[in-house]
């Protein structure tokens, strides 16, 4: 068995005592998921003090009793109620839903939001994020070193990671037993047609390009092209299936896909709700590293923001943090977590999909920073190929 092979090895003991969280979503019928979850979670109705936008499946969520164990600890202790919703499946539709109401100035339905680095970084420089008040988030110093400054936000007045995130490939172990672990076993002529990759470019240009031995840190326009021509005559030749959001997960389960490029977490998530049938692997030549963030809009109010910043703090204490990352299974961003981790699930403690090793996080790598010129040129001819 390989190292990357070994990663989610705990996922078969995981699987049966895990609480599925599709189970939740396969039951709502024809009610929007995040409709039917805001309705369930920490207290928040339409008159909720706080309103926190996030992605699918990445909040403690106990389906017996239908609420968020967290949310609802935390409105326990401070009476400030939450109305949480599952709104992200992808960074570019979630801003073009609120965009047009931060231009106006107007309030766009969240006072918390999780972007990705990159969109906060457009969030932030375009004015669309309010400055952080510390005093109000004294956990704040909890942040891991290496998070502590970003290049977009290099004191962090203005984000905090949520959670961080390794981009690789997914696939279905028993359709694959041999797993994916290269760009030319993922595009196998047995796997055409079956193939999906994600609508975040960074994540599915950025393990092309890896795997065209290209440092992403630092890549030119011309490699970048040369991976996005790469990734078109895939779709042009039906290799690929469909370019996703958050929702190629579905895809996998159903089986009409067999492999993905995908995140860490997710895979994690598959396969502990579909006993051990999904498996993860960061590529050979590299996957790629990068996180969501804590933003709070412009467009929140005076009288909002301090109780949001009351919200990030508490889920910057190690234990809550925890309790998080022993359902989400992403990278927790929170100094003090492993240690609490002992308490919440010793199994996970030494995890690598939350607790990554140095020798693993050697083995991920960042997209570099692009320019307003280039975000502009690379998402519009990313789109242009994906058909999106």
């Amino acid at each position: 068995m390989s190292e990357n092979d070994s990663m989610l090895n705990e996922l078969k003991a995981l699987a049966k005592s895990s609480v599925s969280r599709r189970s939740v979503l396969a039951g709502a019928g024809a009610v929007g998921a995040g409709s039917l979850l805001a309705a369930c979670g920490g207290g928040g109705g339409s008159k909720a003090d706080v309103r926190w936008g996030n992605w699918t499946l990445y909040l403690d969520y106990d389906s017996k009793k239908k609420v968020y164990p967290t949310l609802e600890e935390f409105t326990k202790q401070t009476k400030i109620s939450v109305k949480y919703l599952e709104d992200y499946n992808d960074n570019d539709e979630f801003y073009g839903k609120v965009q047009g109401q931060l231009k106006l100035k107007k309030d766009i339905g969240y006072d918390l939001i999780c972007p990705t680095d990159w969109m906060a970084a457009r969030y932030i420089r375009l004015g669309y994020a309010q400055k952080l008040d510390k005093t109000n988030i004294p956990n704040a110093k909890n942040i891991l070193p290496a998070l502590a400054s970003v290049p977009y936000d290099t004191d962090r007045s203005y984000s905090l990671t949520w959670q961080g995130i390794m981009g690789g490939f997914t696939w279905n172990k028993e359709k694959l037993p041999k797993g994916i672990h290269t760009l030319d076993e993922l595009f196998a002529p047995a796997n055409k047609g079956k193939i999906e990759v994600l609508t975040e470019l960074r994540d599915t240009v950025g393990v092309i390009m890896l795997a065209q031995g290209v440092d992403i840190t630092k890549f030119t326009k011309d490699q970048y092209f040369n991976a996005l021509d790469f990734l078109q005559k895939k779709i042009a030749d039906g290799f690929i299936r469909q370019v996703k959001g958050n929702d190629y997960k579905e895809d996998l389960i159903s089986g009409d896909a067999v492999a993905c490029i995908a995140w860490s977490g997710d895979a994690f998530q598959l396969a502990a709700e579909n006993d051990g049938k999904f498996d993860f692997a960061i590529p050979e030549s590299g996957g790629t590293i990068s996180a969501d963030n804590f933003i709070i809009p412009s467009t929140v109010s005076a009288e909002t923001k301090p109780k949001v910043e009351e919200l990030i703090n508490y889920y910057y204490d190690p234990m809550v943090a925890a309790k998080v990352a022993a359902y989400v299974n992403y990278i927790c961003p929170v100094q003090g977590a492993q240690e609490a981790m002992a308490k919440v699930d010793p199994s996970l403690v030494n995890n690598e999909l939350i607790f990554p090793s140095a020798k693993t996080q050697s083995k991920l790598h960042v997209f570099r920073n692009l320019t307003p010129a280039e975000e502009t040129e690379f998402t519009n001819a990313f789109q242009k190929a994906t058909g999106n």
